[in-house]
């Protein structure tokens, strides 16, 4: 999936509820051509997001292939609302990507293949249909290899989902890279296989095979690196999602724990009435879940300070975060991972 040449559907949600657009746009090696959202058509991903290649919003995707001139090799859906179910008003924007000849990438729950008029639409044009949500269908229990893989492994948790722990995977591989460090990036959500071209969907993976689906990627790179990055998802005390997060943590066996946080958090995102922990109890409950089956330990934290205006606010939450844990902590994209990496260099991991 990479070098594509791609349009990004993002109706109504571009950029602040686009992370699976904005994820694509700043880690993938695919050339977005337009993004898609009736919203803010008109305007230039620049001038909502500053830090990535530009490329203009239009309304749909016939005006998106009018802007690349034709040149357009798949488009992706590159938001997944709560319970990733398909909205029917991106029907259009799909069959006409269809018709143009241009495959369909989705990361939602909601299995385009599985659309009866869209997989017959895609049949007749002679394109893909890509549910990267799919899991493989030879999926198996975990029989603790993880834990004899030769790298280092390192596993990105967060106090509760959407903190970031996909970005401070893929930043703390680049500064890791930057070292000399042989890092890989082992991505366990659709953006993260969106990225990398390849993964297992955990969350879609059956309750019982899910750590296995984690040591079965991990086995496959595991001899062939010096440090194992593993993207976390959800979090140990989230009503919905703890158990993919446990899941993961029991399969990685991991060495070390980056712990995630946005600043200024406090309740469960989208479960309000349940508020966090603080942030010193998450070393507790995550180093204490992990141990039974690996010792492992916190390391060093990132801290998600997009909605920190002032600079110097947020080195303060920042370094008031680092207190709390104990360990190194940055904003992987603020500040660089070169402090997350300094902890996990400092406990022995990766090799420089």
């Amino acid at each position: 999936m990479t070098d594509e040449r791609i349009v990004i559907l993002a109706h109504e949600k571009f950029p602040d509820r686009a992370k699976t657009a904005l994820g694509v746009m700043r880690y993938g090696d695919q050339d977005v051509r337009a993004v898609l959202d009736r919203d803010t058509a008109g305007d230039s991903v620049s001038d909502h997001v500053p830090d990535v290649a530009d490329a203009p919003v239009v309304a749909s995707f016939d005006d998106a292939l009018a802007a690349a001139d034709g040149d357009v090799d798949a488009l992706y859906i590159g938001i997944s609302p709560i319970g990733g179910e398909f909205d029917e008003s991106w029907r259009d924007d799909v069959e006409a990507a269809i018709e143009a000849g241009c495959d369909v990438v989705s990361g939602l729950h909601y299995f385009l293949n599985e659309d009866a008029e869209l997989a017959a639409l895609a049949d007749e044009h002679g394109v893909d249909l890509v549910d990267v949500r799919e899991p493989a269908d030879d999926l198996t229990v975990a029989s603790g290899a993880s834990r004899d893989v030769a790298a280092d492994v390192v596993l990105t948790v967060g106090t509760d989902c959407s903190v970031g722990k996909m970005t401070a995977s893929l930043e703390i591989v680049a500064a890791a890279r930057e070292r000399g460090i042989d890092a890989a990036f082992v991505p366990t959500g659709q953006t993260g296989i969106m990225i990398a071209g390849w993964g297992n969907p955990i969350d879609r993976v059956v309750s019982d095979f899910t750590a296995g689906a984690v040591e079965e990627m991990l086995v496959e790179l595991g001899d062939d690196h010096d440090l194992l990055v593993v993207e976390g998802q959800g979090s140990i005390v989230h009503p919905a999602y703890s158990a993919v997060t446990c899941g993961i943590l029991h399969g990685a066996m991991p060495d070390g724990l980056v712990l995630c946080h946005a600043a200024g958090r406090e309740a469960v995102h989208g479960y309000e009435s349940f508020s966090l922990p603080p942030l010193a109890d998450y070393v507790d409950l995550y180093e204490g879940l992990a141990a039974p089956v690996n010792e492992s330990r916190v390391v060093a934290g990132a801290l998600n300070t997009k909605d920190v205006a002032d600079d110097t606010a947020a080195a303060n939450a920042v370094g008031e975060f680092a207190d709390a844990l104990g360990t190194p902590a940055a904003d992987p994209v603020r500040d660089g991972a070169d402090r997350i990496v300094d902890g996990i260099v400092d406990a022995g991991l990766g090799a420089e």
